[in-house]
């Protein structure tokens, strides 16, 4: 673009061609009708709490007129949790399913009818400790499931520790030094034999339980992951101003989506108001 000027919607013009441009055009901010002040705002308080925080909490913080609102922009950021291009895991790389949703015996009004299958992978560090961590719901746990995962997550070379399911059999054909803990005849519980995924899995529930009610959705559930492999993936920093800053700069990157909101009678059954 040439010289231009800026017009009073505050988008700049060309004195060329006369076409209008935004700074946030191709960002998650793209189009958006609330300030870039609340997208801020939001984004701080989303990285600033430990658990982060759910679409009503946000919707009374910011004072937003609608529940949907809040919901959307929690929804963008989730999705600017992603880097474009991260690097897969490295190194000796933990890998299991588990389990979430489902009602919940004894709380009113929490969890869905439908539990989801979510496939975990995190890096083991020697001599002891945990590094990064990544997750995705799949339909089942069929090697046409599992092994598209762990290609995609986990760089190739790397040892991949998993149980004796089956559905891993075709990792050592895809590069990866695959190393299995028969469970059942190890003599060891999962949670020894495999602490790093049953752990995550373990904070994950307790996280979706405690912040988002432990409702879920299948649509969803994936950018709800991301949040949590964000918060973890950076649990040792020092300051949650640093968790602040990648989150912007990874949503001055990310494509604009865009998301249907939930309704409102479909909130009002959510929190039995």
């Amino acid at each position: 673009m040439g010289k231009g000027w800026r017009t009073a919607d505050g988008r700049w013009a060309c004195a060329g061609c006369g076409r209008k441009v935004s700074v946030t055009a191709g960002t998650i901010f793209d189009r958006s009708r609330i300030s870039l002040q609340e997208w801020f705002a939001a984004a701080w308080y989303m990285t600033n709490q430990k658990h982060g925080v759910s679409a009503l909490g946000l919707q009374r913080l910011l004072g937003l007129g609608s529940y949907q609102t809040a919901w959307t922009i929690l929804q963008k950021l989730r999705t600017a949790m992603v880097r474009p291009g991260r690097d897969r895991l490295q190194g000796s790389v933990e890998v299991d399913e588990t389990y979430v949703g489902g009602i919940e015996q004894g709380v009113r009004g929490r969890g869905t009818e439908t539990k989801f299958i979510v496939v975990i992978a995190i890096e083991v560090l020697s001599p002891k400790g945990f590094g990064r961590v990544r997750m995705q719901r799949v339909d089942d746990v069929s090697s046409a499931s599992l092994v598209p995962f762990v290609s995609a997550t986990v760089e190739s070379g790397a040892e991949v520790h998993t149980d004796g399911w089956k559905g891993y059999n075709g990792l050592s054909k895809q590069g990866y030094r695959h190393r299995v803990t028969n469970i059942s005849s190890s003599g060891d519980p999962a949670h020894v034999s495999m602490p790093g995924v049953h752990r995550v899995a373990s904070l994950l529930k307790r996280w979706l339980l405690g912040t988002h009610q432990g409702s879920v959705t299948a649509a969803h559930l994936d950018a709800y992951f991301n949040e949590f492999a964000f918060r973890f993936n950076r649990r040792h920093s020092r300051r949650r101003g640093l968790l602040f800053l990648r989150l912007l700069q990874h949503a001055v990157v990310t494509l604009p989506t865009r998301y249907r909101p939930p309704r409102s009678r479909d909130l009002i059954a959510k929190h039995n108001l």
